[in-house]
């Protein structure tokens, strides 16, 4: 039997599926690429965007007219956030949220049996449980992913996510440094802590993410951790002098950002400033005293009620700090989330012209930094063979690269020096 995969949004749904996956191979299925023949399709939905909703429906719709007697599977955050707009979703043959993912093989084996249509999305509840899918190894990729924790317990005015993933709920340390060890011995040299909301880690445990971070470093074999997205005001001064002592851990830091102008994180309901964020930012600098350290970072264009000014306050804001990165995105629109029903909504074409306005500051923000790099050493980890010896990669800072590498396959880590940036990646030679 053939098993198709299609996956939408984050790092989480990323390893979620590489789980599914493994759960499925270990079943006899034969995992195949998007566009082959197969008996099951399984999309894992993300929510964030309605054009997300939208890429599900078209994906499995497509995937049940050109295979009208495939199983096709709808999950993920979608069906969790709208149980019953996607149970009308009638192209699906078994819908599911994000809980009890181990029961998505026994349905789909039961509806290959001739089972009729299944609708099985278990709303969240006060007390669950973290539920363990553990992966052993990630086909396509060079470096390992480890879910550590699921749900979010904020109320940011623009996300749907806390409806679709639930509340606050941290994975045991045991069962990560088992899954850390068990990559380690399949040959993973740096891995990268995934979740909903990494800095809520431990709340509902009473540990901390310090604390795992700490632990994992520990692991014999493992020689790069990296961090997922952070909340800045989830940074302690404490919590950032012992990461900053973690020589395992990599410089760098995903702050989320959201806008760099204070009015608009108050209407978006984030609970800091853009002074307190630089403060953060400040502090995790100092920490790291001689040693670099990068940021990078998200930001939206257009939230209700922003203005020129506003939208000025959060480009000049981006400067100060100097990111390596900013994933920017025009506000869009989310029904389900209370800044839907703002006032003064920006107009779409506003939005998009500021969306290529802000990109355009940022990579010029990055040419700065990177040129600030040149002639710098650290060390890469090789991942993408664009020959037999010329790979692409990045260094602890998460600086691409590409370099000749004779001698070395993917998976391993080298010691280079960087050279120039060519708007893609930067040029660099092994010493």
């Amino acid at each position: 039997m053939r098993v198709c995969f299609y996956t939408l949004g984050c790092k989480v749904n990323l390893n979620e599926t590489g789980a599914l996956e493994q759960m499925f191979r270990s079943a006899g299925f034969t995992i195949v690429p998007e566009g082959e023949e197969a008996d099951v399709f399984v999309v894992n939905s993300c929510t964030v965007t309605n054009f997300g909703d939208q890429k599900s429906r078209k994906w499995l719709r497509r995937a049940k007219r050109e295979n009208p007697g495939a199983v096709t599977v709808l999950t993920g955050c979608y069906p969790q956030a709208f149980p019953e707009e996607a149970a009308q979703f009638m192209e699906a043959d078994l819908i599911c949220g994000n809980g009890d993912r181990k029961a998505i093989l026994d349905n789909v084996l039961k509806l290959l049996d001739g089972h009729e249509r299944i609708v099985a999305i278990a709303p969240h509840a006060k007390g669950e449980r973290f539920e363990e899918l553990p992966v052993e190894r990630f086909e396509t990729h060079t470096r390992a992913f480890i879910k550590v924790e699921d749900g979010c317990n904020r109320q940011c005015a623009y996300c749907v996510i806390p409806r679709a993933r639930g509340p606050v709920r941290s994975r045991s340390e045991e069962s990560i440094l088992a899954e850390l060890r068990q990559l380690s011995a399949s040959g993973y040299r740096e891995v990268v802590l995934s979740a909903i909301s990494l800095p809520s880690y431990g709340l509902d445990t009473g540990t901390s993410l310090v604390e795992l971070v700490e632990k994992c470093a520990r692991v014999e074999g493992i020689e790069r951790i990296r961090l997922g997205s952070l909340d800045p005001d989830m940074l302690t001064p404490e919590y950032i002098t012992r990461l900053a002592a973690v020589d395992k851990l990599c410089p760098q830091y995903h702050l989320s950002l959201q806008s760099g102008c204070s009015a608009t994180l108050r209407r978006m309901r984030r609970v800091y400033t853009a002074e307190q964020y630089a403060e953060v930012v400040r502090q995790l600098r100092a920490a790291y005293g001689d040693r670099p350290v990068s940021f990078t970072t998200d930001c939206i264009c257009g939230f209700p009620g922003e203005t020129e000014e506003d939208f000025r306050e959060s480009c000049a804001f981006l400067k100060e700090i100097g990111f390596l990165k900013v994933h920017v995105f025009p506000y869009s629109r989310r029904s389900g989330t209370p800044a839907y029903d703002f006032p003064d909504q920006v107009h779409e074409r506003e939005k998009q012209a500021r969306s290529r306005e802000m990109n355009a500051i940022a990579e010029d923000i990055r040419r700065e930094v990177l040129a600030g790099c040149e002639g710098s050493e650290d060390d890469v980890l090789l991942e993408t063979p664009l020959s037999g010896t010329l790979f692409t990669g990045y260094t602890r800072l998460y600086v691409p690269v590409v370099v000749s590498a004779p001698g070395h396959k993917s998976g391993e880590i080298v010691h280079v020096r960087l050279g120039s940036y060519d708007g893609e990646r930067v040029r660099a030679e092994m010493v």
